[in-house]
């Protein structure tokens, strides 16, 4: 979703650097992976081209930091009633 983001904070010798990889545009998410030593954080499209992607060596990496969008519940929605659809009426 639009606004999802990850920090990856990098341990750069004798300093920390942090980046961020955000999903800029409606319909794109972002993606972390790990594999053989590289940590890889991209953004993708709905039908899963890659736009962008990070990568980090993973003994560099302190830390990486997922910070979703919230959501709206199904519940929220507006002219959801909040009651179940076959509710027995009362007797």
């Amino acid at each position: 979703m639009k606004g999802d983001r990850v920090e990856i904070v990098v341990d750069a010798g004798d300093t920390t650097r942090t980046y961020e990889v955000v999903a800029s545009r409606a319909g794109r998410r972002v993606e972390t992976a790990v594999r053989r030593g590289v940590v890889e954080v991209s953004e993708v499209t709905r039908s899963g081209s890659v736009v962008r992607t990070a990568r980090f060596m993973a003994t560099r990496v302190l830390a990486l930091v997922e910070q979703p969008v919230p959501r709206e519940d199904s519940s929220e929605k507006a002219g959801h009633s909040g009651r179940p659809l076959r509710e027995d009426p009362e007797t």
